[in-house]
């Protein structure tokens, strides 16, 4: 009789693994347009289930936590329900035996923190205190909430323009957002139940490079109204399109000689060619929006002159002042602002790093891209500094991936410790100091604190600080706008406090973010504006989407783009990413489910106006 025998899985373990990994997709799929008690509740089973049993807080505890919970969601629990399910969690939190039982309930401590008023509302209401209107995930995940199953249909019949038009109905920015937004819209896309996410962005962008030219839609009658935006990044521009397509006059006051903002001054051409974003502000200028360019709020014009003569105001002048690197030797020769580095490129001022070794120092897309801008400006060496693991970076994971395969080192879990320079004042050696994760914080990634080991040395002759951005806010708190942790203060509606018809929003107001939440931002204000106004104009687009109708839905891959070799495309600033071919996309626009006839919009429609 032999001792040991070899694993081998049976059947059953087989599928059980396989109702696993589609458990884990259908989480990974979950749309925010669920119930919050009942997504807790079916936590608090999946954990049950898990348990082996041997401790009564799990055995006991966890059976009455799902009790009460469903309690609540039968419509049987009284208020004193809650209180009893927040005990029992404490109970089993502070007693189970392992990470089964205490990670459960911890969660359900979580919940009740987060969402009391929902427990509430269930118990006297009986139903979820949520009303989700638009419950396609992808719609609802995009900031701009753009009909994403309609214009996947129509690109999917090469109706190019039509497509584009439907984007265009909340997003002025179809081309710009094809080859660079961080495609939210595909976190929850149903498609991953199945086996992937639908490749969004590469669809738009396929629509965009293919439509041709197509210009705006007419404007709605004159309202005699008058609007100035100040800035004219995405921000400015989506609000100005879309009030001067409601039939207001619109001006944008711009500081910078060209239009774009972060569009143009922060995002490489490598990644945005020039004339894909001149396709977009092409089309937002057919509209008739005025554009008064090399114009600085405070020194050509003063806020108040603009304040008196337009009845409303959008201030949306982003976040072009960089954070300063407060360490030994930061203000010597050599060491200068990713901002300032990347707006120098986009003003073609491009220096000669030939030979030269250069430090970055932060972990996000602007670190990535001033990065891989280095490279190509002939860097001997690059170096990335991180002070925390390179999987909490904010840089789009593709950015990281793409940086390392064009040479560039990632020195994670270093913190700036120090600069050294010689006597002329030129910097020589970045020094850094070596970290271990710590404690997780509440943006789920630990901490780093340091660890006892010497600094390291990094010879360099450049250091590029990308560590964060601010706002250039003085003249306006001159003025009386309100700013708070140097950002403008504002409402949900993007109006700012206590000043009648003035509005802000994008990076000034929220800090630097996404281009399409830069966008939402416009759009609100657009909105809010038009109605302050007292025009609440409806948009419409004339795009008949086409008919869908039930057909299989075999399991497929999804179309990932490629990029040019990395050997070759790091020696200039042509577009790395390649685009799909029409095969590529006729297959990706079929795998989309159609959640807006099907499942989460099978009782609704979207919504051809706003």
């Amino acid at each position: 009789m032999n001792r040991l025998n070899i694993m081998i899985p049976s059947d059953a373990q087989v599928v059980l693994e396989r109702l696993y990994e589609d458990v884990a997709r259908r989480v990974q799929a979950g749309s925010s347009a669920i119930c919050p008690i009942d997504m807790a509740a079916a936590f608090v089973k999946v954990c049950q289930a898990q348990s082996c049993g041997k401790c009564v807080p799990c055995r006991v505890g966890l059976n009455n936590l799902v009790n009460l919970m469903e309690s609540v969601l039968d419509g049987k629990a009284k208020m004193g329900t809650i209180g009893l399910i927040e005990n029992t969690a404490q109970v089993i939190s502070d007693t189970a035996d392992c990470a089964i039982g205490y990670g459960a309930a911890d969660y359900i401590l979580h919940s009740i923190k987060a969402f009391r008023k929902d427990y509430e509302y269930h118990i006297l209401r009986g139903k979820c205190s949520e009303r989700f209107e638009q419950a396609v995930p992808c719609v609802s995940k995009c900031p701009a909430h753009i009909d994403v199953p309609g214009y996947l249909s129509l690109v999917g019949e090469k109706r190019y323009a039509d497509a584009i038009r439907l984007i265009r109905k909340n997003n002025p920015f179809p081309c710009v957002c094809g080859y660079v937004c961080e495609h939210p819209c595909e976190t929850r896309c149903r498609r991953i139940m199945i086996d992937d996410a639908i490749n969004i962005r590469g669809i738009k962008r396929f629509a965009a490079d293919n439509s041709g030219i197509v210009p705006p839609p007419k404007c709605l009658p004159g309202t005699g109204k008058k609007v100035a935006v100040i800035g004219g990044g995405p921000a400015g521009l989506t609000a100005a399109y879309f009030l001067q397509l409601m039939g207001h006059s619109v001006t944008v006051f711009e500081k910078r000689v060209r239009l774009g903002g972060m569009l143009r001054y922060g995002i490489p051409s490598y990644r945005l060619p020039r004339e894909k974003l001149q396709y977009d502000l092409d089309a937002i200028i057919a509209t008739g929006v005025q554009i008064k360019l090399s114009t600085e709020i405070g020194k050509d014009i003063s806020f108040n002159d603009i304040r008196r003569r337009y009845d409303a105001v959008y201030i949306a002048i982003g976040a072009h002042a960089d954070k300063k690197l407060k360490i030994a030797g930061a203000d010597k020769a050599g060491v200068i602002s990713a901002v300032e580095f990347l707006r120098g490129i986009g003003d073609e001022v491009i220096p000669d790093f030939t030979g030269k070794k250069v430090v970055i120092v932060g972990g996000g897309n602007v670190a990535m891209d001033a990065a891989r801008v280095s490279v190509r400006l002939g860097a001997e060496k690059v170096s990335v500094v991180y002070r925390r693991r390179e999987r909490d970076m904010t840089a789009l994971p593709s950015e990281v991936e793409e940086a390392i395969a064009e040479g560039v080192e990632i020195m994670s879990l270093n913190a700036p410790a120090g600069i050294d320079y010689d006597e002329s004042g030129q910097v020589t050696v970045f020094r850094t100091q070596p970290q271990m994760v710590g404690r997780v914080e509440e943006d789920g990634r630990p901490a780093p604190v340091n660890a006892k080991l010497p600094e390291i040395s990094v010879p360099c002759d450049v250091v590029i600080v990308a560590i964060g951005q601010d706002v250039e806010s003085r003249h306006f708190t001159e003025c009386v706008v309100p700013v708070e942790w140097g950002t403008l203060v504002t409402s949900e509606s993007t109006a700012v406090p206590n000043m009648p018809g003035i509005f802000a929003g994008g990076d000034c107001a929220s800090g630097p973010a996404t281009v399409i939440k830069a966008i939402e931002a416009g759009k609100v204000a657009a909105a809010n504006i038009d109605e302050y106004l007292g025009c609440p104009h409806k948009l419409e687009v004339q795009v008949d989407i086409p008919f869908t109708a039930l057909r299989e839905k075999p399991s497929i891959g999804r179309i990932e783009l490629t990029e040019r070799e990395a050997g070759e495309r790091k020696k200039n600033f042509e577009l790395a990413e390649n685009g799909m071919t029409r095969e590529e996309v006729a297959q990706e626009c079929r795998r989309c489910l159609r959640c807006d006839h099907f499942g989460y919009g099978a009782l609704g429609e979207v919504n051809t106006t706003w």
